[in-house]
């Protein structure tokens, strides 16, 4: 595959990446356990303008590790438009997540984790580190964010 178009700059990458955040579906949840067992998952997320909620049982490995770790890497499923979040989670019960997220995981899935019977976690993941990139070209301008600020 040849690459015919030019690398995006810096606003279009970062415009993308929150445009994406907005829209996707689905982000894929990195984890760890104490031991180093790494966990991957696709989830189900919300974007609220500043951070990634996330909602799992807390008795699933990724709740649990979430919760004990506390860092995570997130991604999206396309391996041509990569976006790579690494932050750091912290756990929300049902009863102490901010209506606000639990209300935005309704409005765009019609799920309310807060009804259902067995007991979820809500976990609000804020962003120390973005990168996204298009092919090999964008490798060196990948960086959007670092310890939890957007460089441009």
């Amino acid at each position: 595959m040849k690459i015919t178009v030019p690398p995006r700059g810096y606003e279009e990458r970062r415009r993308d990446v929150l445009a994406r955040l907005e829209r996707e579906l689905d982000i894929w949840v990195a984890s760890a356990d104490a031991g180093g067992l790494p966990f991957l998952v696709p989830l189900w997320f919300v974007w609220d303008g500043e951070a990634v909620w996330l909602c799992t049982r807390p008795t699933n490995p990724t709740g649990h590790n979430l919760s004990a770790g506390r860092r995570t890497r997130l991604a999206f499923a396309d391996t041509r438009d990569v976006v790579l979040i690494d932050g750091e989670a912290t756990a929300f019960t049902a009863k102490d997540v901010p209506a606000a997220a639990a209300e935005a995981f309704d409005a765009k899935y019609g799920w309310d984790p807060r009804e259902e019977r067995a007991p979820y976690s809500f976990f609000q993941v804020r962003p120390l580190a973005v990168q996204a990139w298009h092919e090999v070209h964008e490798l060196p301008e990948r960086n959007l964010m670092r310890d939890g600020v957007w460089l441009a």
